[in-house]
């Protein structure tokens, strides 16, 4: 930050310099979102395929700008006077969530691209870039303000990303849902942010940690609403229970590549936001979120996974319906350490941050798998995977290693240490309670992975044939974000006391 002297007074100027290498990851997202939305006007029908090429490049070249930064040292648009506090830090929470959702957004452009042939080509990346500017800029903002904005930009797109199947009525319903249960959410959450505000005087988070402290006696109980309210909104974006609802009927009518970036960046969005909130501005409350985020997530495993464990093989997009299901288990597993956090300190959200690297890496990998799927078998049924092993070797032995990873199986050994990571955070805070919860949800996610992981190399169903009987070409980006995705989970597989260390180390 440099502050220019006003030579009449000898005051210090308020005009600061940007760090614009800081804030490139962003920066540059957004940026290639306006430039293919305006050569969508410029390109011919036959082109249109270019602008998700030029989106993908754009995410490369975003993801590139995060090697320079890895210092994690670098913040800009800070104050003037007064305590440091600044609005935006790249440190090293913030650059690994921003490798994770961009890196999430690659995966999920290099799916799409291929299937945008029905949909508005230009508005689809643009959409898409967007979002994903909204979700970089998201773990690295340190107050409010810039928080609320971050996730709005970041939800704003995806809403209509689910919507965007023109004349799809099931499309259409489940961004109609997805909206206004978030509208609901965003309000609630401006409402705290407000309570926040008007107890504290200040919007940095670190600012407002310390007046917490302070608070007066007869502004206690509107502290404790503005802590609450704030987090309800994260809450919804992580799919935390009783928030979960808009999930199921969001991915099933979103298009596949969407759904998976929705259960991956939208979820890590929703959890990075949390871990600001709870464990760098309200960390004197911990007494009050600790337990709340506690008890949520026992709720949420276990919703999450008994669901998933009741559907269907045969009722259509029972796949998609199942791992949607599966995502909201997993978001359980997600919070457990941010608990912890407010026992044990926030050493404990390294736990949480690694098991999101793992979960994205993996998730990504099965739905798209399940988008292949889908180019021959546009039901998506459970049913549909019998026997996949005998006309997609490959995408069958891609899928069923995602699956164990998910489970916390071999040769999955990197989900297995991912959960090792959480079981740790909970025990070491003395979460015992929750520690055996977990055990139990982690026991029933077994049995369905595990039924679909054997469906996989079963015979297909008499008299029917397998979900692929005459496989098609597959285009080229598709298969390179499976074997993308299935390379660095056996490569963490390969190398699982990374998860450890990484859990083991201060983010902040």
């Amino acid at each position: 930050m440099i502050l220019a002297a006003d030579s009449a007074t000898g005051a210090a100027s308020l005009v600061q310099s940007v760090d614009w290498l800081a804030i490139a990851p962003p920066v540059i997202a957004a940026s290639v979102a306006l430039i293919v939305l305006v050569a969508d006007l410029f390109t011919a029908e036959r082109h249109k395929p270019l602008l998700g090429y030029g989106a993908v490049a754009g995410l490369v070249a975003a993801l590139a700008t995060l090697v320079p930064l890895r210092a994690g040292d670098r913040s800009t648009f800070c104050l003037t006077e007064g305590a440091r506090a600044c609005s935006y830090t790249a440190d090293h929470f913030a650059l690994v969530i921003q490798a994770l959702v961009l890196g999430g957004a690659l995966l999920t452009a290099l799916l799409s691209i291929g299937d945008t042939r029905k949909l508005p080509a230009g508005e689809f990346w643009f959409l898409l870039l967007s979002s994903a500017a909204g979700a970089a800029l998201l773990p690295a903002a340190r107050d409010l303000a810039t928080l609320v904005v971050a996730l709005e930009v970041a939800s704003l797109p995806a809403f209509a990303l689910v919507g965007i199947k023109r004349g799809d009525r099931r499309s259409s319903e489940a961004a109609l849902k997805f909206f206004l249960s978030s509208v609901v959410a965003t309000a609630v959450t401006l409402l705290g942010v407000s309570f926040v505000y008007a107890t504290t005087g200040t919007m940095h988070l670190t600012e407002i940690a310390g007046r917490l402290d302070d608070v007066p006696g007869r502004f206690t109980t509107l502290a404790e609403a503005g802590v609450v309210l704030t987090l309800v909104g994260f809450a919804f974006k992580t799919a935390i229970a009783p928030f979960h609802f808009w999930v199921p009927d969001t991915y099933v009518g979103a298009p596949l590549p969407i759904a998976a970036y929705l259960s991956v960046v939208g979820k890590a969005v929703g959890f990075s936001g949390l871990v600001l909130v709870t464990v760098v501005a309200f960390p004197s409350y911990g007494d009050l979120w600790g337990p709340a985020l506690a008890v949520l997530a026992a709720l949420t495993m276990t919703v999450g996974n008994l669901a998933a464990l009741r559907q269907d093989a045969s009722r259509a997009r029972s796949a998609v319906r199942l791992l949607a299901w599966s995502s909201v288990g997993q978001a359980g597993y997600l919070i457990v350490p941010v608990a912890a956090a407010a026992y044990a300190g926030e050493g404990k959200i390294g736990s949480t941050v690694a098991y999101a690297l793992m979960y994205a890496v993996v998730n990504l990998g099965a739905f798209g798998v399940a988008a292949l799927v889908a180019r021959t078998a546009p039901g998506n049924r459970l049913s549909d995977y019998r026997g996949l092993y005998s006309t997609r070797p490959l995408a069958a032995l891609a899928l069923g290693f995602f699956l164990l990873c998910l489970a916390g199986l071999p040769p999955g050994i990197i989900g297995l240490f991912a959960k090792v990571t959480v079981f740790s955070a909970a025990v070491d805070a003395g979460l015992g309670w929750l520690a055996v919860v977990m055990a139990v949800n982690v026991v029933i996610g077994l049995y369905y992975y595990l039924r679909w992981t054997a469906a996989l190399f079963a015979s297909p169903a008499a008299g029917t044939e397998a979900a692929t009987p005459h496989p098609q070409r597959v285009p080229a980006p598709v298969t390179l974000a499976i074997v993308l995705a299935a390379v660095a989970g056996i490569t963490l597989s390969g190398a699982p006391q990374l998860i450890l260390r990484f859990a083991a180390v201060s983010l902040f």
